[in-house]
């Protein structure tokens, strides 16, 4: 194993230390955001978990290794790289057998995470099930892989272009959690509310840490999502956002998109469509994500 895994030195000093790590997805800066946006974003979200008590792990899959955090310069290569392939569960040998460049999905993420005995981890919003999912069978590999793999999802709920009761009846028959970060119902992504209430409802990121610990000492296997709400100051009014996110989904049909190509069709359809303030959202949620998502790791960290 540890001759597929590359850690960081700041990663790798800090297992030796015994300090919290918190892992970051790639997807983000190589198909989130546009440069240098993305690569000005990645360097903040991990600066803010650092203010906050914990390191780290931007993982990505570069020249046949799983890079658990990235240097200075790597994090530049990959955000201004381009054809760079999205690795979820069922690429991630091949990308790395071939040496190729790749940017790891919640999904992957998540593995990789595991694989470096790194328990939380920080996103924007995870996939799910599609809307339209009952004909097309169109279901995020994210949502197995909660269902499988021990590690922790602090994100802003799924996101809104999806079925989101569809994901949470998906998530319930597989036994994840979903924990909201104090809300009572499944954050939708741009905005801070949806009709869908989460399992438990959690004050403080000591509740947290305590059930992610309990959880996996019970040996119930799988991960969680721990469901963090946009901040108001930067949430899209609910209506404006579904009104865009219908026409997305129109013009997506009309023009024939289908599978992996539909969720970044429609981010950058809302993204034009919104004027730009999808991205900004994005930005500001994912910040707020790594700062709650920090606080869980150095609470979880203590707890072991």
């Amino acid at each position: 194993m540890k001759h597929y895994l590359e850690l960081s030195e700041e990663v790798q000093a800090a297992k030796e230390q015994g300090k919290p790590v918190v892992a970051l997805e790639s997807t983000i800066i190589s198909h989130g955001m546009p440069y240098p946006k993305n690569v000005e974003t990645a360097r903040e979200v991990e600066q803010i978990i650092r203010e906050h008590g914990a390191v780290p792990a931007t993982i990505a899959i570069m020249d046949g290794k799983i890079k658990i955090g990235l240097s200075d310069a790597e994090l530049e290569d990959f955000a201004q790289a381009e054809g760079i392939a999205k690795v979820s569960r069922r690429d991630l040998a091949y990308l790395v057998a071939t040496g190729q460049k790749g940017a790891t999905t919640v999904a992957a993420t998540m593995i990789c995470a595991e694989l470096s005995d790194i328990r939380t981890f920080v996103t924007g919003g995870i996939g799910g099930v599609h809307r339209g999912a009952e004909t097309s069978m169109d279901i995020s590999a994210d949502l197995e892989e909660l269902a499988r793999t021990n590690v922790a999802v602090v994100c802003a709920g799924a996101k809104s272009i999806l079925d989101l009761g569809l994901t949470m009846e998906y998530l319930e028959t597989k036994g994840v959690p979903v924990i909201g970060y104090e809300t009572d119902v499944l954050p939708a992504f741009y905005t801070q509310t949806s009709p869908f209430p989460v399992n438990v409802r959690a004050d403080d990121s000591e509740t947290v840490a305590s059930t992610l610990k309990t959880k996996w000492d019970l040996d119930l296997a799988g991960g969680a999502v721990i469901a963090n709400p946009i901040p108001q100051a930067d949430a899209i009014p609910e209506t404006e956002i579904a009104a865009v996110i219908d026409q997305a989904l129109t013009e997506a049909d009309t023009n024939g998109v289908t599978g992996k190509d539909v969720t970044p069709f429609l981010l950058a359809k809302v993204e034009e469509l919104t004027g730009g303030k999808s991205l900004d959202a994005n930005i500001a949620l994912v910040k707020h994500n790594a700062h709650v998502g920090a606080e869980i790791a150095v609470k979880l960290a203590g707890l072991d």
